[in-house]
């Protein structure tokens, strides 16, 4: 069980690193902000690919939820790619303000998300520790 208990560490990590660097990014250049978003975006790439082919093992092996709600975050994801992917070079003010705008609503929308999914990680965690607790008792007595 330490694993899931060292995979929700790793996660926790992974949270205050991001955090620095969303509070960092407020007083970098462009040039360095846009180098930050880049590898941003690789990483999650890597670990959306990553995700996903854990995701296809599982669904080979057995049935799971996980699969649907990959899915649906993989086609989130990807509109919200191809929005970034089509912005013009230049915006005039409005449009300049109305894409900050609904930059920062996907960002919220995206923290929202993650929220969830580790409130769940949190309860899946607890209830695989609880599981073997059992599981160990039953063995213990057989």
């Amino acid at each position: 069980m330490s694993s899931l208990s060292d995979s929700f560490r790793k996660l926790a990590d992974q949270i205050d690193e991001a955090e620095v660097n969303i509070k960092a990014a407020s007083s970098q250049g462009k040039a360095e902000l846009q180098a930050k978003v880049d590898e941003a975006r690789r990483s999650a790439d890597e670990q959306s690919a990553q995700l996903r082919s854990r995701a296809e093992k599982a669904s080979n092996q057995a049935s799971s939820g996980w699969q649907e709600v990959q899915d649906d975050w993989n086609a989130h994801v990807q509109r919200l790619r191809q929005r970034i992917d089509q912005k013009e070079a230049e915006f005039d003010r409005n449009e300049a303000e109305l894409e900050a705008e609904t930059a920062e609503s996907d960002a919220a929308d995206a923290i929202d998300f993650a929220v969830a999914a580790v409130e769940e990680a949190e309860y899946s965690v607890l209830d695989a520790t609880l599981a073997r607790t059992d599981a160990d008792a039953l063995a213990a007595t057989g």
